[in-house]
């Protein structure tokens, strides 16, 4: 399955390159759509709706991939950008920006102030993956075992984070190796288990659970309450072996533009989404847990154009969204 994952990845990119050398001459309008890192499940989603996007406007709409080296790039390049920029970012990340805060500090905040949000995609979900022989269910069962937690990720400063708040710190020993390698560390019993955050279902838990029986840790509402990330619950049957909901921890993502791109367009992109948003979860499951509720929680406004949409599509947008 991871293998199909890939061929899909590689196929789409090769759709997205087609479409940036299509010939002019046809009144097709184009957004730059700054992403992920070149073969990560974001990149991919980037690609899938591109897809969907030029598929539901006939061809009149095409999003153009940007690769990016993460979230904190794509909203410094917010600042600068003209015209219709669509970027990815954890919300917190654009109000740290526009608070002037973080890796934001001493930066013009004014730029920032123009960032819009138009729609929810999947989230950062944090998986702790066991194998099946760890006997670990709990994150307390983590204690005494081998952890792989990769370095410089958002799952791998989440997962150390983590380890620390629940007392594990001194107790789990942290396994010195590259993420990339998780999945046969797992199955040649160099490690108990790895830390990973990613929309699911994930490549990386895909590839682990095809080769050996493996296990999720699941957390208490007390727990995710402590942590003060959002509930997730990773539904049975996502990953072969895991029978039972998993519920964990997750980060909200969205995408956002700026007041740069005019309602219109903005209106028909987030229509565009929504009404696309089925086909996207037949081909994708991760597409499926993503929900309007998901965006109205986040307190960065919408913009206008979105905000039309939402009206006649009867969602209910709060006072600090507009």
């Amino acid at each position: 399955m991871f293998d199909k994952f890939r061929a899909a990845a590689a196929a789409g990119i090769t759709v997205i390159c087609t479409f940036g050398l299509a010939a002019t001459g046809h009144a097709e309008q184009r957004i730059a759509y700054k992403s992920a890192k070149t073969g990560t499940s974001y990149y991919q989603m980037g690609v899938e709706l591109a897809n969907a996007i030029k598929a539901g406007t006939k061809g009149g709409t095409i999003l153009t991939i940007e690769e990016s080296q993460g979230s904190v790039q794509n909203v410094m390049e917010a600042s600068v950008r003209a015209g219709n920029y669509v970027f990815t970012s954890p919300p917190g990340l654009v109000k740290s920006a526009m608070a002037g805060k973080g890796p934001f500090k001493n930066r013009p905040q004014a730029p920032f102030s123009k960032i819009r949000a138009l729609f929810p995609i999947p989230s950062l979900t944090m998986h702790f993956v066991m194998r099946g022989g760890a006997h670990a269910e709990h994150l307390s069962d983590l204690a005494g075992k081998t952890i792989l937690l990769g370095k410089g990720s958002f799952g791998a400063r989440e997962g150390a984070k983590y380890i620390k708040m629940f007392g594990l710190d001194g107790k789990v020993k942290i396994a010195s190796a590259e993420l990339g390698n998780a999945a046969d560390a797992l199955k040649n019993g160099q490690i108990d288990g790895f830390v990973t955050a990613g929309s699911f279902p994930a490549p990386n838990v895909i590839e682990a659970s095809a080769s050996t029986p493996i296990s999720l840790i699941t957390m208490t509402d007390d727990e995710i309450a402590k942590t003060g990330r959002t509930k997730q619950i990773i539904p049975a049957g996502t990953y072969a072996g895991v029978d039972q909901d998993v519920v964990t921890t997750s980060l909200p993502v969205e995408a956002f533009t700026t007041t740069a791109m005019d309602d219109n367009t903005a209106y028909l992109l987030t229509k565009t989404f929504w009404q696309q948003k089925a086909v996207l979860g037949k081909d994708s499951p991760w597409w499926k847990a993503v929900t309007p509720e998901m965006l109205m929680t986040t307190g960065v406004k919408l913009h206008p154009g979105a905000i039309r949409y939402y009206e006649e599509a009867g969602v209910k947008i709060p006072d600090s969204m507009r």
